[in-house]
């Protein structure tokens, strides 16, 4: 007799619920996205006892007829998909035809729903994924799932879910994520009767921060936009005083759909350069349209991972558009009002850059500046091309090089004209030798010395290790590492993209690399320590990333040869001090993130005073 049968349709479908239904996070995700994709304004959530005893969705979408509720609780039933190349160009939410079934089959779950034409609706009760019960009731346009005791008839899942605190925090994540995607949807949570999240659905994303972190963050976010031939990117920014401990506050969304990828995130934090104070994260919503034939969104049960294919050109073109947003600003943490509103990089590239210009109008129009800024993440002469100017051979060329080089373009500070977003000031005083003490029409200002010093040795030995950064020189004595035989095969792998940083890399025996040459840059004395982390780099990530060395190592150089706290300057090396700290790309914090300049506005010290009332 033969060992293998078929399993029932009960069985299959627990064993289904276990890759889709996690925890009640996961049910109420599956039952959200029905509700987006029904077409839905407004959703109200509801749980007990963290989403184990009870979570009901409701919302006034589409709704069911009575032929199609019974079909919806079918394995690999779904309105979404008619043929198999649908599964290329997925553009809704939920696709996979076994989230209803496999929350059924491990709860008790009642759906109520209407199309709305007449009034009436259709009840259907389930157990166990069994169908227990159908009736005709009277219901509103709409549908209602209320799913009860979830893991009831699977008592070994329920003993792994975490605290109630626990659940209903992976819940909350999971509704404030869709309601920053989702400004136009009006979403509602309670837990125990308790209102927990509420937005208006006005479509103004910067409410929905609002109701999430705050208003005083709301209004202290940047926002940004941008559109290449491939992509379109849009979203919120948090200055870089308003920061957290971790990266769980950056948003990513995909055509409408939450993703975690984590490439893309380190883009955002790539984009504000050293604005942010080492380990502190921005809080981010980034936007992201692009044609659904370029992602892929069916290579995880959760859908929270996709693939893209061309990843490289967005990487590089998301790093490029939060650099672009933050330049433009001004990050003295009391803002200035200025006299009159100055032409500004972000505004004047969004103006006088159009995609149905030829290449010759496009670059007369683009300044200096804008150029260098481009150029920095990109190969101007194909952001400058537009899909209908570039021939197929100059695409593949540009897909051919980006392959080649995605790993060797090192993301470089640029050496822009200063922006002179510091304005004009007059030094009065030091306080305690550490900090200069200044004023001008719009108030009093602080500056740390030795922070201001180190932005401006920053960045100017940047721009001397990038002029050299291939020269190399020959060591006397080789340095030489140790290996397993899969380290030394993947060393060897990138063997020629260190030859051309100006390391001589070679085999010296079987467990063994030796390195001849190292490039100029590198300080006396830091040869094996920087070579140690370069090489770490690469076995960990399978990637060589210059910048983020080069940026370490000028970090800390610059440091050690800045003015010191507690030393004592004339007023004319006061002076000499804030010019050029005016004439850097970013006068507003050091290397490491902190804060370099603090504004007491004219009204703040009157009202200090009881001057103003």
């Amino acid at each position: 007799m033969g060992k293998i049968r078929v399993l029932d349709d009960q069985i299959a479908n627990q064993i289904a619920a276990g890759e889709v239904v996690e925890r009640p996070a996961s049910v109420v995700k599956e039952l959200i996205e029905n509700s987006i994709d029904a077409g839905s304004t407004k959703i109200d959530i509801h749980i007990e006892e963290g989403g184990l005893s009870l979570i009901q969705v409701r919302d006034n979408g589409e709704g069911m007829d009575e032929e199609d509720v019974e079909k919806a609780f079918f394995r690999h039933a779904t309105s979404k998909l008619k043929r198999g190349n649908d599964l290329f160009r997925i553009k809704t939410l939920g696709f996979r035809g076994e989230a209803l079934p496999s929350i059924a089959a491990v709860s008790r779950l009642t759906v109520k729903t209407s199309p709305g034409h007449d009034g009436k609706g259709i009840e259907l009760q389930l157990h166990g994924g069994s169908i227990i019960n159908k009736q005709e009731i009277a219901y509103t346009k709409g549908t209602e799932i209320t799913v009860r005791d979830l893991f009831y008839n699977t008592p070994a899942r329920l003993k792994y879910m975490k605290s109630l605190q626990t659940e209903l925090g992976h819940i909350t994540d999971f509704v404030n994520r869709l309601s920053l995607a989702y400004p136009m949807i009006s979403f509602t949570l309670t837990h125990n009767g308790r209102l927990i999240l509420r937005t208006t659905g006005d479509s103004e994303l910067r409410h929905v921060i609002g109701a999430i972190y705050g208003t005083s963050l709301a209004k202290n976010m940047i926002s940004f936009s941008n559109e290449s031939p491939d992509f379109k990117v849009s979203g919120l920014l948090s200055k870089p005083e308003f920061t957290r401990a971790n990266k769980n506050h950056i948003s990513i969304f995909v055509n409408g759909r939450y993703i975690k990828h984590y490439a893309l995130t380190q883009a955002i934090i790539d984009g504000y350069k050293t604005l942010l104070m080492v380990h502190r994260y921005p809080i981010t919503v980034l936007n992201i349209e692009l044609d659904p034939s370029l992602i892929d969104v069916n290579v995880h049960p959760a859908k929270l991972e996709v693939r893209f294919s061309k990843e490289q050109e967005l990487l590089k073109f998301v790093e490029f558009t939060v650099y672009q947003a933050l330049y433009k600003e001004s990050f003295i943490r009391e803002p200035l009002k200025t006299k009159q509103d100055k032409p500004t990089i972000q505004k004047s590239i969004q103006e006088n850059f159009d995609f149905s210009y030829s290449k010759q109008k496009q670059r007369e129009n683009l300044t200096v500046n804008e150029k260098k800024l481009i150029s920095t993440f990109f190969n101007l002469e194909d952001y400058l091309a537009t899909p209908n100017q570039m021939s197929m051979e100059d695409e593949a060329h540009r897909e051919q090089t980006n392959n080649k080089n995605e790993q060797s373009q090192p993301k470089e500070d640029t050496s822009l004209e200063p922006s002179n977003r510091l304005p004009l000031l007059e030094p009065l005083a030091q306080f305690m030798g550490t900090y200069i003490i200044a004023q001008n029409d719009d108030g009093l200002f602080l500056i740390d010395q030795h922070a201001a010093h180190e932005r401006i040795n920053y960045e100017k030995n940047l721009r001397l290790m990038n002029e050299e950064k291939k020269a190399s020189q020959e060591l006397l004595v080789p340095i030489t590492f140790d290996f397993t035989p899969s380290e030394i095969e993947e060393l060897i792998r990138q063997k020629d993209y260190f030859n051309e940083h100006g390391i001589n890399l070679e085999l010296f025996g079987k467990k063994t690399i030796l390195i001849r040459s190292i490039p100029l840059w590198i300080p006396k004395g830091q040869e094996k320590i920087f070579l140690e982390k370069l090489i770490q780099m690469v076995l960990d990530k399978g990637v060589i990333d210059f910048y983020v060395l080069r940026q370490e190592m000028v970090a800390t150089l610059s440091c050690k040869t800045s003015i010191k706290a507690n030393q004592y300057l004339t007023k004319t090396e006061m002076e000499q001090l804030i010019e050029q700290l005016r004439n850097t790309e970013n006068p507003f914090s050091c290397p490491h993130g902190r804060p370099i300049i603090i504004h007491f506005s004219n009204y703040e010290i009157e009202k200090m005073f009881k001057r103003v009332i």
